[in-house]
């Protein structure tokens, strides 16, 4: 009998990428056939993104990788100002490639990045059953859905609303604020108009995959459930089936950090990494190590280059003389022994889920935070872009298992600051209470794939949901 084909078309940065590869494996398990469609790794000059497709691909033989044809002129995907409108025009580009790629062969579903959802046009004329994988929490999702009807209640611009609160159905209300950065440009800006335009499109879909499960965000999925979560619309079927954590195809060799680890107490080390575009200035830089050392505790730390540095030589060895000139005189003596300094990258889930990790200070990456709480590791919220402010609040208020740095907020966390926090979440009894609810959420984590478990159940009613629209298509 002949595999049913799923073609997924995953996003073009290692955060939305690797967990559908995560989804992948799933389908795989239940004997689809996947073909995964990829616009050209090379548009985005991040080393780390092709080196994620060039694992997945050399790890998931049973995969079949297509790269679309490039679409001529289509611009290199720079972090800037102006990111979401190249990565926009990207996709468009490629909108005709990916048709010809669907119409040449049977296709069960098309499963889509949430930052792709135009091709949902490509498969909507092709008949084809079109799903988003949301790669953010449901608190973003149920907020995304809904921005488009929060405008038209009228009011100022979110930009000039400032820090008052944003009341959405069934979420604790968001400042604008904290709304994810394109919200707050100008109203009349193309990089505002197609952002909603982006969001317009998320709830058209056949179904949404989200990337969390049931039990850490059961407001929220409540609310997207509720017929009025977005007036005047029906919102598509919502499926949590997470949490899709860790990298696809493992690294060859144990980095040295986890033998690092490996001497150290159980729940003694406080670990450092802010995502891969984490750069922070060497004033940030410095205050940091500061606190670390003020605090007296074991540290892990993973430290870029300061944001507008790009030394000469690759920024990856140890005995690289210029790290001295990031941090203050004398620190990685002085904390020897009790502080380890990893330069660019470290294996951060498996960082995470080593005995001696005490606290991940964070900047509330989607990813970072299910794999924090399926470690069961309490977090420090220190939010850099996107919707990480967003997370950040669901992080302190609603799953209790974080503290901010507030410093973020005016540009600059100071030492002072870092000592306290660090000193809370590792010694205080609020640590404490901190790290019996992120234990709570890595049992939750590890019940939703099990037999009954709703992220399995989910699944399982997203697989027949389709076969459902095939039969009334055929």
């Amino acid at each position: 009998m002949e595999k049913k084909n799923v073609v997924l078309y995953p996003g073009l940065a290692v955060s939305h990428f690797v967990p559908m590869m995560h989804l992948a494996d799933a389908l795989l398990a239940r004997g689809y056939a996947i073909t995964v469609a990829l616009i050209d790794p090379a548009v985005n000059p991040d080393a780390g993104f092709a080196a994620a497709v060039a694992r997945a691909a050399a790890s998931m033989p049973s995969v079949r990788f297509h790269t679309l044809p490039r679409a001529e002129d289509a611009p290199a995907l720079i972090p800037d100002a102006q990111f979401i409108l190249r990565y926009l025009d990207i996709v468009g580009r490629h909108n005709d490639r990916l048709h010809d790629l669907l119409r040449s062969m049977r296709v069960h579903a098309l499963i889509v990045d949430s930052l792709s959802t135009e091709a949902q046009g490509v498969a909507e004329r092709l008949g084809i059953p079109d799903y988003v994988l949301f790669t953010s929490s449901a608190a973003s999702l149920a907020a995304f859905a809904q921005l488009p009807y929060v405008l038209t209640q009228g009011g100022t611009s979110f930009k000039e609303r400032g820090d008052a609160p944003v009341e959405f159905f069934g979420l604790t209300p968001i400042p604008a604020s904290h709304l994810f950065g394109e919200m707050l440009e100008d109203p009349e800006s193309d990089i505002y108009k197609v952002t909603m335009s982006l969001l317009c499109r998320v709830p058209k879909a056949s179904g949404i995959l989200v990337n969390t499960f049931e039990s850490l965000e059961a407001p929220a999925v409540v609310a997207l459930r509720d017929p009025r979560c977005v007036p005047g619309q029906v919102m598509p079927p919502v499926y949590c089936i997470g949490p899709f954590v860790g990298g696809i195809g493992g690294a060859k060799d144990r980095h040295e950090c986890l033998a690092w680890l490996d001497g150290q107490p159980d729940h003694s080390v406080v670990f450092l990494c802010f995502g891969s575009a984490g750069n922070h200035s060497q004033e940030q830089l410095k205050e940091i190590a500061v606190g670390l050392e003020n605090s007296g505790h074991r540290f892990l730390w993973v430290v870029r280059a300061p944001a507008g540095d790009k030394p000469e030589k690759p920024f990856d060895a140890l005995a690289d003389p210029d790290i001295d000139t990031f941090l203050p005189d004398g620190f990685l003596e002085r904390t020897n022994g009790r502080g380890l300094v990893v330069k660019q990258w470290a294996p951060q889930v498996d960082v995470l889920h080593h005995k001696a990790t005490g606290a991940f200070i964070t900047h509330c990456g989607w990813n970072s935070v299910l794999e924090a709480l399926t470690a069961g590791v309490p977090m420090l919220c220190w939010p850099l872009y996107s919707e990480q402010k967003m997370n950040k609040l669901l992080m302190v208020q609603e799953m209790k298992v974080a503290v901010e740095m507030v410093g973020w907020q005016q540009g600059l966390v100071k030492a002072g600051e870092v000592e306290g926090k660090v000193r809370l979440v590792m010694e205080s009894e609020e640590g404490g209470e901190l790290r019996a609810h992120a234990a709570a959420h890595k049992e939750g984590a590890a019940a939703a794939w099990n037999d009954g478990g709703s992220s399995l159940t989910a699944f399982n009613q997203f697989l027949s949901d389709v076969e459902v629209i095939k039969k009334r298509e055929a």
